[in-house]
């Protein structure tokens, strides 16, 4: 158990070290030390939940959001889930030590690259207690250390989830302090976090925009933008000729807009070919029936009072929108060209086409410059897990280093290897 009397440059000292144990931890020991974890976690079962009432009890009497205190509580099923995904973390590929195929020079060394760990990294997030547990385990997986740094509204879960694995690291004889959480919630520590430059080697916030502005503006530690962006779906006429198309249609939009409308690859914006118009109303009454708020333009708007689907007056504030509800703007598009400038000017994070039209499908692919592009697909897939990855610690929306979900590959790097026979360079 970590003490109160230590600084977070102590945190950053200790990460260090333990970091360098981490980065040539083989495979076997790191998968058996997340198993641990899963374990260890299930049998504090008890003490977790107890923890984590306190802060539910006092998000409560605080008046946070019902969202809020929603994504806060834990229960013995989400405890057991997330114990599940530990474990599963666990059966992935490791990254660490791939080696590209070793070249030889006219100068006769033999260089290849290797994956390694990018060392220590610092992670800031607001009110899930689950990102605690999910962090550490891709985190050392991955071979880095981690210093976490959660909302005050998790101190006491955090403070229960760092025990169980730093418990369960003990047992398997790795460095405790290769998971450490922050525990004094005020903004300082934070700050001293984002300029911890000589120990911490990356920073990556997961939160609403203005986490995210504020770690940019205030790190001399490189940060990982992402998870933040505007979503939208481009409906092309050649989508809505066939009714099975339409009713498709409906089905993805629906799926984009309302399965988890707080999520950051939720719709935000829908694009409606202006040939598309009379289809409109059947996709709106669609999502209005599940309880989405629309805000039209006024082509869009025409159709859909002229079907008697209720809907809103857009305003130029409700495009560039990150909504993270039930809430959405429709937007009339001449064409493709029309929605290629739109989504240039709004957009970089998940983008989609829905078209029968595949010249159209790799025009949109070309062009658009987002963290990922989908054809006939719902933006619900850029996501870790559904992409294979098997987890993610965020989804990227930069282009340094990592773009896009970040699961365990897009926490490492690689270093440069040479293997000569005395050669000097002439």
């Amino acid at each position: 158990m970590i003490t109160e009397t230590l600084t977070v440059r102590d945190l950053g000292l200790r990460a260090r070290a333990a970091a360098r144990v981490l980065r040539s931890l083989p495979t076997a020991r790191k998968a058996a030390a997340l198993h641990a974890i899963a374990r260890e976690l299930q049998a504090r079962e008890g003490v977790i939940l107890a923890a984590n009432a306190r802060d539910v009890a006092a998000a409560e009497a605080a008046r946070l959001p019902a969202h809020m205190v929603a994504r806060l509580r834990l229960d013995a099923a989400s405890l057991a889930a997330i114990a599940d995904d530990v474990a599963a973390v666990a059966q992935l590929p490791d990254p660490v030590g791939e080696t590209t195929p070793e070249r030889i020079l006219p100068s006769g060394i033999r260089v290849s690259q290797r994956r390694v760990p990018l060392g220590v990294l610092g992670v800031i997030y607001e009110s899930r207690p689950n990102v605690t547990v999910d962090v550490a385990a891709l985190a050392l997986m991955s071979g880095n250390a981690v210093i976490l740094r959660g909302g005050k509204e998790t101190v006491n879960s955090n403070a229960a989830l760092e025990g169980a694995i730093r418990a369960a690291l003990a047992s398997e004889n790795i460095p405790e302090d290769a998971v450490q959480v922050i525990r004094d919630p005020a903004r300082e520590r934070m700050l001293e976090l984002l300029r911890l430059d000589d120990l911490v080697d990356a920073i990556i916030p997961r939160g609403g925009a203005g986490l995210h502005r504020f770690c940019v503006e205030n790190a001399t530690v490189p940060v990982i933008v992402g998870g933040i962006g505007v979503v939208h779906i481009y409906l092309d006429e050649s989508f809505t000729r066939d009714p099975e198309d339409v009713t498709r249609a409906v089905q993805l939009i629906r799926n984009a807009k309302v399965q988890k409308p707080s999520a950051c690859n939720a719709l935000d914006t829908l694009l409606v070919h202006e040939g598309a118009l009379p289809v409109l109303p059947a996709i709106a009454r669609d999502l209005t029936a599940h309880g989405v708020t629309l805000r039209a333009d006024p082509p869009a708007l025409a159709a859909l009072q002229a079907a008697g689907v209720e809907a809103q007056p857009a305003t130029d504030a409700d495009y560039g929108t990150e909504f993270l509800a039930l809430t959405a703007s429709i937007r009339t598009v001449s064409g493709l060209e029309e929605a290629l400038d739109f989504i240039a000017a709004h957009g970089n994070h998940t983008d989609v086409i829905l078209t029968r039209d595949p010249t159209q499908a790799e025009r949109f692919v070309q062009d658009v410059d987002s963290a990922a592009v989908m054809v006939n697909a719902s933006p619900r897939f850029n996501d870790g897990g559904q992409l294979g990855l098997g987890a993610e610690v965020a989804i990227s929306t930069q282009k340094l280093h990592a773009r896009g979900p970040m699961g365990l590959r897009e926490l490492t790097t690689t270093k440069w290897v040479v293997v000569g026979d005395g050669q000097v360079r002439e």
